[in-house]
């Protein structure tokens, strides 16, 4: 991947940072984009350090305007993008019976609008280059459903829905799409979340080893770790014992605080 261009949405911490950095050290030039200028400033200067290029492009990913100009900015200078990864995520966190309309929204707004605005403002570059990897990175939680995250869960098999159109019919333009489905990471995002052993928070370190293999061997399709591939997969085989899983071994984990 030496000399590849990579954009990088949600990369001021989590999946997306640790994403920045791995990709970095693979040889690529990085775009970092969230909203959060001094963390993305930070990840940057780890990235030159390593003889790499870095770009802090601060960008709200509900907004489609601002997208479209991460994607020209990142062009100015280097001519293409080869990479994109829309890592950028929040957690919403609510039951059905205390649902709202709005919850379902502010979720959908950067976990799918978020995502799909990357991938409208990246198709015509990759499309004229025919060639380019992009990253979706949706969640367990897009395959199998764990209460009481609601708002999250929808958005998140909204992603994968997405992913699996993009590489159908994408295929043909040399495009190579790959949607990512991780347990539980341990990011700020879900630190007030106490999960039991079985569904141990996994380091982003570990998504991001995985999404560098994906795009080597342009894999469709990433689900970490072991244990959360196996429940997707019984899930679909045999949902009512998918749901026992869920509730026995209390997979909703328990809140130890306030979210951030």
């Amino acid at each position: 991947m030496t000399d590849y261009i990579a954009i990088v949405t949600g990369a001021s911490s989590g999946i997306g940072r640790a994403t920045s950095l791995a990709l970095a050290a693979e040889g690529c030039h990085i775009a970092l984009a969230a909203r959060t200028v001094p963390a993305l400033e930070a990840g940057a200067e780890e990235i030159r350090r390593m003889g790499r290029q870095a770009l802090v492009i601060p960008t709200d990913v509900t907004r489609p305007e601002e997208v479209e100009r991460l994607v020209a900015t990142t062009q100015d200078p280097w001519g293409r993008v080869d990479i994109a990864v829309a890592a950028a995520g929040i957690y919403v966190r609510r039951p059905v019976v205390d649902l709202t309309v709005a919850d379902v929204e502010r979720s959908m707004a950067t976990n799918f609008y978020g995502v799909l605005h990357l991938v409208l403002a990246i198709l015509p570059v990759m499309r004229q280059q025919r060639r380019g990897h992009l990253v979706l990175i949706s969640s367990v939680d897009g395959k199998k459903g764990i209460p009481p995250d609601t708002p999250y869960v929808v958005a998140k098999f909204a992603v994968v829905g997405l992913g699996e159109m993009l590489r159908q019919e994408l295929r043909e333009w040399g495009i190579h799409i790959c949607t990512v489905c991780p347990g539980r990471v341990d990011t700020p995002m879900i630190a007030h979340i106490e999960v039991p052993w079985i569904s141990a928070k996994i380091p982003p370190q570990r998504v991001a080893r995985a999404i560098v293999r994906a795009i080597r061997r342009r894999q469709p399709e990433v689900i970490l770790p072991a244990q959360a591939k196996l429940l997707v997969y019984l899930n679909a085989l045999f949902p009512r014992i998918g749901d026992w899983g869920v509730r026995f071994f209390h997979l909703e984990g328990r809140e130890i605080s306030p979210p951030r």
